[in-house]
């Protein structure tokens, strides 16, 4: 992995946390879920926010209603700017419903996708499947992304079965492993109804597994983004994230949003010109706190 190339406001300013890599990373992914962008809102994205998206995934089963040549221009594109293109989970969960998955992953390979989600989001699917799907995955040359988590309302994350999952899935060739969060960040997995984190939670999750770069969080609201990046640090890998808040998520990745800037830059530093010295507290004031 490389550092940051220098940007017309110099590295310090682009990257004030100075912790930022550039592609290709194994740390710090962005994950966009596309839920049907037109060319020219896809070709924009990518224009002002490809260097800071690893991987985009066509939400759902949405990659079977392209138009042919819509979808053979976006799999182009991110070869392009080396950007892993996946379909969404789901649809590999009705390849196997429907006895498909050799036709499914041949034809992933034919259309040039680099990716795949191996789920069980919706589907009942046992440990040995699981693991036959992830090495089939890989025996096509797919970087393959797996999910842990249900996508009904209420599922919770229980911290035994996610360690028996991770440990699984990386054995059997997957990247990484993906808390379920649906496009929503709602009443699901580590969010409550009104899509805070739970807390406690996911400090049970960080304290048990060796690694927390192994996780994927789909975090598709901005204070679950900058409360796991604040918690993290800006190699968390994030997921779910749309195709707006692309340059968002960067900044906070970076310092440069109000939400992350005390957390992530050194704020005890002398400063040239005419700012001899500045300190801030590391807890940013709120209204009715006391100071």
């Amino acid at each position: 992995m490389e550092s940051l190339q220098e940007t017309n406001w110099g590295g310090a300013l682009a990257d004030p946390s100075g912790r930022r890599l550039a592609k290709p990373r194994r740390t710090g992914l962005t994950m966009v879920i596309d839920k049907g962008l037109g060319l020219t809102a896809f070709h924009d994205m990518l224009q002002t926010s490809g260097p800071y998206i690893d991987v985009i995934k066509l939400g759902f089963g949405t990659s079977a209603l392209y138009p042919n040549e819509v979808l053979a221009e976006k799999i182009r594109l991110c070869r392009e700017h080396r950007i892993t293109i996946m379909p969404g989970g789901t649809f590999l969960e009705i390849a196997v419903l429907k006895g498909l998955v050799g036709v499914y992953l041949e034809t992933l390979c034919r259309l040039g996708f680099s990716g795949v989600e191996v789920s069980d989001g919706t589907i009942q699917i046992n440990g040995q499947q699981r693991g036959e799907l992830i090495s089939r995955c890989r025996e096509h040359g797919l970087r393959v992304f797996t999910e842990y988590g249900k996508k009904l309302w209420g599922s919770k994350v229980e911290t035994e079965e996610l360690l028996r999952t991770i440990s699984l899935d990386l054995n059997h060739g997957s990247e990484m492993v993906t808390i379920e969060g649906r496009e929503s960040g709602r009443g699901v997995g580590i969010y409550d109804d009104q899509g805070n984190c739970k807390h406690d939670l996911v400090e049970e999750i960080l304290s048990s597994i060796p690694d927390p770069h192994v996780l994927l969080w789909e975090a598709p609201l901005k204070s679950q983004q900058a409360e796991l990046i604040t918690r993290i640090g800006p190699g968390v890998n994030l997921g779910n994230v749309a195709p707006e808040d692309v340059l968002s998520v960067e900044a906070l990745r970076r310092g440069l949003r109000s939400d992350t800037l005390t957390q992530l830059v050194a704020m005890d530093q002398p400063y040239e010109g005419d700012v001899a010295h500045v300190s801030y507290s590391r807890h940013p004031f709120r209204p009715g706190s006391k100071r």
